[in-house]
């Protein structure tokens, strides 16, 4: 059905239908509903078709947002899909997964002229779902075969996003990751009820179709040396992304009963695949039961926050030192946790954690807004005598991530790093300090979203393809 656009003006906003509250609550299933292909088609017929497309602009990876959503509209579904795959590698995750709310969709004329934005992501995540249906997601397969090989190390949405079209161009392609399944956090750090994992290995099996070896369980400095990797292959890239979480570093931060966010949302994904995890089964990392508070306001609180509230657990409240305006994380998945029985204790932060032998609290202050700081957000001061206790059995901390000690662990010096641990990059080339060894993702920028991984890893696979031009050109000489 051929729709007209800019029907804002008698089409309301429409979200895709979510399970109840109470139903999601007790399983890892996907919340949202997908749009019918009807809904779809209305809710895209409400753009406005911008002469500046500040959706697009929003979007890291400039996707072309009028267009697949005019195409969508107009029923061209096959030409929407190849539109709106032509910039970003993993749509149907982006359609999951990415704030929208922070990016394309908050840049919206609709939503900023008070008529609320166009449904960009739940569209996009129908445009994917419904090509996976008729058969037009294929192997990406290269033109002609190239004798070059890259080495990848870390197989997530960077490094993937980089393998994929880099084998496009027909370079030979292995990608190594130390886990035993490939996707990085997609796989181990985002709770199913956001991408189910079934979503992630479609995805992947269809990068071995095309001839992309994916080694698993492979940990660069132990399993095979960094030099080795080097002499093995005429590129590498680093994408391993940044795992290591912040501490608390308060009083009684060690006890027993407090856990990292990655460990605690890597065991229930595991768990969620069919792993056996002793820490989960012996009740360390299952909060079942448990008063647990989750420390932290960004988006991997509010995963673990969600899980905690799946799990079973007695209570749960998020600890936040900002209010909910100036939380980093979705508003949605904010929303999100409140309809499922999450309680926020907003402008408070930790002090101290309560017990001997196990945690059993956390002690905190209030706090207020101060004065703005060198980024532009207001500085959080406590508010003196205003202290108090909340009772916990289980303890979580979502402090944002930090690089590990890559030049350590690769066992080679000579990949510099910055004061804040991630490596050293030339801003054009992707480069690092070595010679045909080129960085992407969050080892560069800090820990980020998916969406930037995604840019980095594309914007390094043309870069890498350009030195090994040169490369072969200059052999040939």
């Amino acid at each position: 059905m051929t729709r007209k656009m800019l029907q804002f003006t008698r089409l309301d906003q429409k979200q895709p239908d979510k399970r109840p509250a109470p139903l999601r609550k007790s399983d890892f299933a996907e919340i949202s509903l997908a749009f019918d292909i009807d809904r779809a088609g209305e809710q895209s017929s409400r753009c406005e078709q911008c002469g500046i497309p500040f959706c697009s602009i929003g979007c890291p990876l400039g996707n072309n947002i009028p267009d697949w959503l005019m195409l969508n509209a107009q029923g061209r579904m096959e030409e929407a899909y190849a539109m709106s795959s032509a910039t970003n590698t993993f749509p149907e995750i982006c359609g999951r997964i990415c704030p929208q709310d922070r990016l394309c969709e908050g840049k919206c004329v609709l939503e900023q002229s008070t008529h609320n934005a166009v449904t960009i992501g739940a569209i996009e995540k129908h445009i994917t779902e419904f090509a996976f249906t008729q058969g037009w997601v294929t192997p990406p397969r290269p033109y002609k075969e190239l004798a070059q090989s890259v080495g990848i190390i870390g197989g997530g949405p960077g490094g993937l996003a980089a393998a994929e079209a880099l084998r496009k161009k027909g370079y030979q392609v292995t990608v190594y990751d130390r886990h035993d399944r490939m996707g990085g956090l997609l796989i181990y750090g985002i709770p199913g009820f956001k991408l189910e994992k079934s979503v992630v290995e479609r995805r992947t099996q269809l990068l071995a179709q095309a001839g992309i070896k994916l080694e698993c369980g492979v940990e660069v400095g132990k399993d095979v040396s960094f030099e080795e990797l080097r002499d093995r292959h005429d590129a590498i890239l680093v994408a391993t992304g940044v795992y290591k979480g912040r501490e608390l570093g308060v009083k009684g931060d060690k006890l027993p009963g407090i856990h990292a966010a990655l460990d605690y949302l890597i065991a229930q994904n595991k768990v969620g695949l069919g792993d056996k995890v002793a820490a989960f089964d012996d009740g360390t990392l299952n909060a079942k039961g448990k008063d647990v508070v989750v420390i932290g306001g960004g988006d991997t609180a509010m995963d673990c926050v969600r899980t905690a509230i799946r799990q079973g657990a007695k209570s749960v409240k998020c600890l936040y030192r900002r209010d909910r305006a100036n939380m980093p994380g979705s508003q949605r998945e904010v929303a999100h946790a409140e309809e499922e029985g999450a309680e926020f204790v907003w402008m408070a932060a930790p002090t101290a954690i309560l017990g001997k032998d196990k945690a059993t609290g956390v002690s905190a202050i209030r706090m207020h807004l101060g004065v703005a700081d060198a980024s532009g957000r207001q500085t959080p001061q406590p508010i003196e005598g205003s202290e108090f206790d909340i009772k916990a059995d289980m303890v979580i901390k979502a402090l944002g991530f930090d690089p590990e000690d890559i030049p350590a662990a690769f066992g080679d010096k000579r990949l510099d790093v910055t004061r804040w641990g991630t490596l050293v990059m030339d801003e054009r080339t992707h480069m690092t300090t070595l010679d045909g060894v080129f960085a992407a993702g969050d080892i560069v920028r800090g820990a980020s979203l998916v969406v930037w991984a995604i840019k980095d890893g594309r914007d390094a696979a043309e870069s890498m393809d350009r030195y090994l031009k040169i490369k072969t050109r200059v052999a040939a000489e």
